[in-house]
């Protein structure tokens, strides 16, 4: 993966260019798209993900999911975190985590996140590419004081970065845990994800609806449910329940 490897100046969301680059034909396996500038970068749950032009690292990666069923889309989804994880923690350090379903943090801050899209075929069964969007925190050091807890790399390390390269180093991440999942299944990916998991084993406030309530933080099933224990145990879907973080 990150064969070919394409450059974009500027551009509003590159998860939307790749999409309308597959659907014109003009993409294929292991196709990368890295912005320099994304002007309306997509996050989860129609959030905006906001990035100063030529500091962070801004890439969707085209994966044809080849032998995976749509009912494992989450392992995909830890494929690609566990692959983001690695890059991260390398540079800094043992405080990195996956906070569920697919953030990046560092401490209690966000490092970054990925939105995986998909196309399904007309039979709506046939799971024909998944473009994962990632957005890590790379140089920037000044933030919208609309977000409550970011970080950089730069900003944990005091040092500066090549996003382009770090983008490069992550396709071959992907390529290789992928790799991984089609070869072994999904079992060290999995375990890997649940030793890296933010706040497990810990009580966090989570919001569903209207009520915020206190949780542990139990497991994350193989099919991505966020397992919580509140006096009764209670999975969650992705969407179902929000993180209540401190400010």
């Amino acid at each position: 993966m990150g064969t070919p490897f394409i450059e974009l100046k500027s551009i509003d969301s590159t998860n939307n260019y790749a999409l309308q680059q597959l659907h014109a034909g003009l993409a294929q396996h292991g196709t990368a798209f890295f912005a320099h500038e994304q002007v309306a970068g997509k996050g989860q749950r129609g959030k905006t993900w906001a990035m100063e032009k030529g500091e962070n690292l801004i890439l969707s990666l085209v994966i044809d999911p080849q032998t995976l069923s749509l009912s494992r889309q989450f392992q995909l989804s830890a494929c690609v975190a566990i692959s983001v994880f690695d890059l991260f923690s390398q540079h800094a350090g043992d405080d990195t985590r996956i906070k569920w379903p697919n953030d990046l943090y560092w401490q209690d801050r966000k490092a970054g996140g990925i939105l995986i899209e998909n196309i399904i075929g007309g039979s709506g069964q046939e799971w024909k590419w998944a473009v994962a969007g990632i957005g890590i925190n790379i140089n920037q050091v000044s933030f919208p004081a609309a977000l409550k807890n970011p970080v950089s790399l730069k900003q944990i390390t005091g040092k500066d970065f090549n996003p382009a390269e770090l983008a490069r180093e992550l396709c071959s991440r992907v390529n290789a845990h992928f790799n991984t999942l089609l070869s072994e299944g999904f079992e060290p990916i999995y375990q890997r994800y649940l030793n890296h998991l933010y706040k497990r084993g810990e009580k966090v406030k989570l919001k569903k609806d209207s009520r915020v309530f206190e949780a542990l933080i139990k497991n994350v099933t193989p099919s991505g449910l966020l397992v919580t224990e509140h006096g009764v145990e209670e999975e969650f879907a992705t969407g179902q329940v929000e993180w209540v973080m401190n400010s």
